[in-house]
């Protein structure tokens, strides 16, 4: 594999530790600014909405330049948002820099989709797409905690600042390792936007937002799972998300190995495993080795659906790949943004806080169902084309014959 998929890993490090730091450091942050932790929340959900929002907008706005330099702008752009969440003087201040750094966020990822499965052979996309992620998973085995650890220790401003400097780090290996593609001639708004009439596409961005936001309904009340139903102390999570991000890295290899393979297949098996696995989650957190287990084993059956899934959409979007890259790596936010919503109107019903559990399993199911849709629709099409070029109808089954003799 290429060097230049270490720079994007690099930069996908940054970003993931970005994204899911402000967790473990927000009551420090709603304390020094004097705002209760229901407000503070909206750090994360203003992260999440500017991923959502702002990947396809920068895609867009990127279509005329070159990927490189695109990347490279993302990254500085990161940089500055984290530097304004640091040495932000208000609440306010902080909040558009979270909004700032989020903006990067989607397109990076879908941009660096687009220039990783093409450093590659054709067969080797999907490992090169995960080895790319690999950044955003190792960030939850090691960026979160660590900062985690240092914003209590020593300041959540110093933790964003360190952030910032992962940053340049990533900038400078874009700049010194991704080759200059240049730009693809038919790069532009209206070619960008016509990958969107391929339904397929919009059932690949579906299968994104129900299928990893099934895996978001439970891990974002893990805290009060773990604690109240479980009986793990609160210093207990961390090393529970550390469990968590393992099962995402092992996860994550291996959905870009067999997903060259057997692409479908795999996405048929990660899914209906998944939402089984939400919904087991909801007997097994009674039991702290057994909830151990299971949010392991979730976070890998999470992110093994992301290389397939992105991998997918580059597929069905051959023409102009990069704005639907971009908008699936949104479509994960939608998802987080959504599922966490759903856990919380369900707790607030009074069902528990092992109740998100079995949404997300709902959740992950659906995508099930999308995926066969998706692979019913594959074969339809791929029939025609061949009725098309052959001008031979395909042969038919003996029971079809049978019935038409009849």
């Amino acid at each position: 594999m290429p060097l230049a998929l270490l720079a994007l890993a690099i930069g996908a490090f940054g970003i993931g530790t970005t994204e899911f730091v402000i967790m473990g450091v927000l009551p420090q942050v709603a304390g020094d600014f004097g705002v209760t932790i229901p407000t503070a929340g909206w750090l994360v959900t203003g992260y999440a909405l500017g991923v959502v929002f702002g990947a396809p907008l920068l895609t867009v706005l990127g279509t005329k330049v070159s990927r490189k330099k695109m990347l490279l702008f993302l990254m500085g752009l990161f940089v500055v948002g984290n530097l304004l969440s640091a040495f932000a003087p208000s609440f306010g201040v902080m909040l558009i820099g979270r909004i700032v750094a989020s903006l990067a966020h989607g397109a990076f990822f879908g941009i660096g989709s687009v220039v990783a499965a093409g450093l590659v052979a054709p067969e080797k996309k999907a490992s090169a797409i995960s080895l790319m992620f690999m950044g955003l998973t190792v960030a939850n085995i090691v960026g979160v905690p660590l900062g985690t650890y240092i914003g209590q220790a020593a300041g959540w401003r110093v933790t964003f600042t360190l952030v910032a400097a992962l940053g340049v780090i990533g900038l400078l290996g874009v700049a010194k390792l991704v080759p200059e593609t240049g730009r693809a001639e038919s790069a532009n708004v209206r070619t960008e936007f016509a990958a969107f009439k391929n339904v397929q596409v919009w059932l690949a961005m579906a299968m994104t937002v129900l299928g990893y936001g099934g895996v978001f309904a439970a891990i974002t009340y893990i805290t009060p799972m773990m604690t109240e139903v479980t009986g793990y102390t609160e210093g207990a999570v961390t090393w529970l998300l550390v469990l968590f991000g393992v099962g995402m890295f092992l996860g994550n290899l291996l959905g870009g190995k067999f997903a060259d393979r057997a692409l479908m297949p795999l996405l048929f098996t990660t899914l209906g495993a998944l939402a089984l696995s939400l919904l087991v989650f909801t007997a097994t957190a009674h039991n702290k080795a057994l909830a151990a287990i299971t949010l392991t084993l979730i976070g890998a059956l999470g992110f093994a659906t992301v290389p397939p899934l992105q991998k997918w959409v580059l597929d069905q979007a051959t023409a102009a790949p990069t704005l639907a890259s971009a908008a699936n790596i949104g479509a994960f936010n939608l998802g987080n943004a959504l599922a966490a919503w759903l856990g919380g109107v369900v707790i607030s019903a009074g069902l528990g806080y092992t109740a998100p559990n079995w949404v997300g399993a709902l959740l992950s199911a659906t995508a099930l169902l999308l995926a066969f849709l998706a692979a019913f629709l594959d074969r339809r099409t791929k029939a025609r084309s061949r009725v098309v070029a052959t001008g031979v109808a395909p042969t038919p089954t003996p029971a079809v014959a049978t019935a038409v003799g009849h």
